[in-house]
């Protein structure tokens, strides 16, 4: 199969509306239409990780940090970087990023961490995209409304609006504006006579998508106790607590995977005790005490978690569609800090 199949079923999973702003994420190195065999799951990609995708034979990294976060002016071999940008390419390996995508793709990054911490009643963080709800009125031939109808309820996901006026050949339904075009294309090959349509935006519904999530524990803990629980969790050797108080009682819980301590303001807002997220700032951790929020800082690297969680979802698609590849997950740590 192409490597362009398994990147097309990801992207209805975690689709690049989601990404930031220029946020290098998606293909990175090589040609989408390669046959792959192989795939090699990993958090960042590293000369070590090359060198584990070549012994394997792996002929596609799938990572989440996108290994190119700035340009190159040249390729210069004595830089490891450039190096392995060159190791990439004459072992045919083809390299694809998911980055903030998946943060804050539904299922994905930041509800895999809220499932570890066995978070409840668990909601989003911090409000990112937001995908405009609209009403389609279609105008179909009368033989063909049933089919046309099931189309869009059964495989789109539209909802037949019920409260509008649906006679013979016309009906309307709701959606999402990010499927008009799903729907216009499958339309178009169910519909051999002529049909057509006309869009009109809500002022209510859509679909908001959120970075980081924010859940309750499922048992109350002191501060102290809670960061004990976060490192065996993740399974790190140590971390920073930033805590006025290590006997504060925590109940309620925000994380968000990476560098998220920007966003501790909305961990407030959303009536957390405790936040959960890596790479914290000096005078960030100060202002945080001085709001008293309690922050929990594991580092950026919990979030090799998706290593696991990407190779049990693509194992899924691969039983799913009959793919001839194999999933593998790296086995190497890529975290560069030691705790002494």
């Amino acid at each position: 199969m192409q490597a362009s199949e398994l990147i097309a079923r990801f992207e209805k999973f975690a689709p690049l509306k989601l990404k930031w702003e220029h946020d290098p994420t998606g293909l990175q190195i090589g040609d989408p239409h390669q046959d792959i065999h192989k795939v090699l799951v990993t958090l960042d990609v590293r000369p070590e990780v090359v060198q584990e995708a070549i012994t394997i034979g792996a002929d596609m990294i799938f990572a989440h940090h996108p290994v190119m976060f700035r340009p190159a002016n040249n390729l210069d071999y004595q830089d490891p970087q450039k190096a392995m940008y060159a190791e990439l390419a004459a072992h045919h390996i083809l390299v694809y990023a998911a980055h903030t995508n998946l943060d804050c793709a539904e299922g994905g990054m930041n509800d895999w961490l809220a499932a570890a911490l066995d978070l409840q009643n668990v909601q989003g963080l911090v409000p990112e995209y937001r995908a405009q709800a609209v009403k389609l009125t279609l105008t179909v031939p009368t033989n063909q409304v049933e089919t046309v109808q099931e189309y869009l309820t059964n495989t789109v996901g539209a909802t037949l609006d019920r409260y509008a006026v649906n006679s013979g050949e016309q009906f309307s339904v709701d959606l999402l504006a990010d499927q008009i075009p799903t729907a216009v294309a499958g339309i178009n090959d169910l519909a051999a006579d002529t049909w057509d349509y006309q869009v009109v935006q809500l002022l209510s519904g859509g679909h908001q998508y959120y970075m980081g999530r924010v859940g309750d524990l499922p048992t109350p803990l002191s501060a102290q106790a809670f960061a004990e629980q976060c490192k065996q969790v993740f399974g790190v050797s140590g971390l920073r607590l930033v805590s006025a108080d290590p006997r504060q009682r925590i109940t309620r819980v925000a994380v968000l995977g990476g560098d998220g301590g920007k966003f501790y303001p909305q961990a407030l807002r959303a009536g957390a005790q405790a936040y959960v997220t890596g790479d914290v700032y000096y005078h960030t951790g100060h202002d945080m005490l001085a709001a008293g929020l309690t922050v929990i800082d594991p580092g950026h690297h919990i979030e090799s978690i998706c290593k696991s969680q990407l190779t049990k979802l693509f194992d899924q698609w691969r039983v799913q569609a009959g793919w001839p590849i194999e999933i593998v997950a790296s086995q190497l740590n890529t975290d560069p800090f030691t705790f002494i």
